[in-house]
């Protein structure tokens, strides 16, 4: 991920849900944060005095990505997630884009982070949301006309979706659709970046486990894996995969996510 030829890119990652982020970018925000590098998460959903909301501190502290960040909306499945919100999908469009564009503004990341256009394998209609938000506020954060009081503009670099190809699924696509989910990978030459995130599993999963209130629930992919040996969770949470897409003309060199 980070090489020592060139300063650590700064991350922001933007997830729906808390745990997202250390299910699906655990690994590489753990990484990033030991080379140095700034990470930043920010969460579509769930109010910042929810239970949620305090396991995610705890996971982030964990994985050295700072404090919470959260959008405020509410789960598409759980209303009372944030009581008085609309629903993420159900929230008007330019309100959810401005409020990305100002974390990105303000944090100035390298290389953003964020579901995949199937909203990762399960498809939950918050994980589709947040990147179709995300590409539009990726876009819009460098555009000095647009947000104009959302901060001064900045362009991040690159933006890395995070898949799964058909060929990784394997034994997490048997547990998913065990349990009556969907389970949506891509071809394989859609990814262009296959990371070995096995010296900080142990990170990893220590930050899955703080989603405490996940992890009691069995149909939860948390609650899956805690079901299962070392060895099991080892082969299923030591990659991550990523789809890189250009954000904006290279400047001056674009630092980048490696495999």
């Amino acid at each position: 991920m980070i090489t020592s030829a060139s300063p650590p890119p700064s991350l922001l990652a933007v997830f729906a849900h808390p745990d997202d982020e250390s299910l699906v970018a655990g690994g590489v925000l753990a990484q990033h944060a030991e080379g140095g590098a700034r990470t930043v998460v920010v969460t579509a959903t769930w109010a910042p005095d929810s239970h949620r909301a305090a396991e995610l501190a705890d996971a982030l502290r964990i994985l050295g990505a700072g404090e919470p960040r959260m959008l405020g909306y509410a789960d598409a499945r759980v209303p009372e997630s944030a009581p008085g919100q609309p629903r993420f999908c159900d929230a008007p469009l330019e309100q959810a884009v401005e409020r990305l564009v100002r974390h990105l503004r303000e944090v100035r990341p390298d290389i953003v982070v964020t579901h995949d256009a199937y909203g990762g394998l399960t498809g939950h209609p918050d994980h589709v949301h947040t990147h179709r938000v995300t590409l539009l506020a990726v876009q819009a954060a460098g555009l000095e006309r647009v947000y104009v009081e959302a901060g001064e503009p900045w362009q991040p670099g690159a933006l890395y979706l995070a898949t799964h190809p058909h060929s990784g699924v394997a034994q997490l696509g048997s547990l998913l659709t065990g349990v009556g989910k969907s389970v949506l990978s891509v071809p394989d030459e859609r990814v262009t970046a296959t990371v070995d995130v096995s010296p900080w599993l142990e990170r990893k999963w220590s930050a899955i486990l703080a989603h405490r209130s996940e992890v009691e629930r069995e149909r939860s992919l948390p609650g899956i894996l805690s079901g299962l040996s070392a060895a099991d969770r080892r082969r299923i949470l030591s990659t991550e995969y990523y789809t890189r897409l250009e954000a904006a003309p290279t400047r001056g060199g674009l630092r980048q996510l490696t495999a």
